[in-house]
């Protein structure tokens, strides 16, 4: 019975498209996975990383240091002293504008010599009585000459004889003449009188030094300020020391100024 199965023959055309028939129920991608963008797939367990924003990072400034108490205390101070300072100026900037101080004004007007000469023991005893006139030119400044003045004449470095001024209240604008005694004794003194000597017999002129330190009170209207400290230094050219004779001054000159 084998031999007599019959085989149909099965008629295909093969001008045909052949197509390959898909399950219209596969899925295109397969369940529990995920496709990445890289066309890769995933498992379901494996979940992208959450989204973070991105902060950018800012570099904070390092602490300032803070001084210590003995650096605040000295920029304290001194910017309390710079204060006082321009106060000050400006304080004497004012006083200046409204007073117009001016330095005294000194002459010598006359020089006698009522001792000059050797005595025992190598000693030279000098007397001078010196005519000083002062002047005040301020208008509105006053002057108080205080005790402690001190005034002495020099030959080359020698003191010779001192003295000092009497105290008393020079007024605005006012002139006053003063007879001033100065006594002094000079040890040793055979080498410097005969130098003396010669040089009035070859020159005719002796120059003498009067150095002058006077303490005094300036008044400003009705206001006394401090004492300050007046120094005056006077170079005298005259014909002789003798005693008892007439002294004629040639030529003299003075420099001033003050001292707080």
């Amino acid at each position: 019975m084998a031999e007599n199965q019959k085989i149909h023959p099965v008629h295909v055309d093969l001008e045909a498209p052949q197509t390959t028939a898909t399950p219209a129920t596969e899925p295109l991608v397969p369940r529990g996975a995920e496709k990445s963008d890289d066309g890769g797939r995933r498992t379901a367990d494996q979940h992208p990383p959450p989204f973070r924003r991105t902060i950018p990072v800012m570099h904070s400034k390092p602490p300032k240091k803070r001084r210590s108490c003995c650096c605040r205390c000295l920029c304290w101070t001194f910017s309390i002293l710079v204060l006082l300072l321009i106060a000050i100026g400006i304080v004497v900037g004012i006083l200046y504008l409204v007073f117009r101080p001016k330095l005294p004004e000194y002459s010598i007007d006359k020089l006698q010599v009522t001792q000059f000469a050797l005595s025992g023991n190598d000693r030279l005893d000098a007397t001078f009585n010196l005519n000083l006139t002062t002047r005040n030119p301020n208008k509105k400044i006053g002057i108080y000459y205080e005790g402690g003045s001190h005034i002495s004449a020099w030959y080359r470095g020698t003191k010779l004889c001192e003295g000092a001024l009497p105290r008393f209240y020079q007024g605005h604008r006012n002139t006053t003449v003063l007879n001033v005694p100065l006594v002094g004794v000079t040890e040793n003194a055979t080498a410097l009188l005969t130098t003396l000597q010669q040089q009035q017999q070859q020159s005719g002129n002796i120059p003498l030094n009067l150095n002058v330190k006077q303490p005094v009170r300036i008044k400003l209207g009705s206001l006394k300020l401090m004492k300050v400290k007046f120094y005056a230094s006077c170079r005298l050219l005259v014909d002789s020391v003798s005693a008892n004779n007439d002294i004629a001054i040639k030529d003299s000159s003075c420099n001033f100024k003050l001292r707080l």
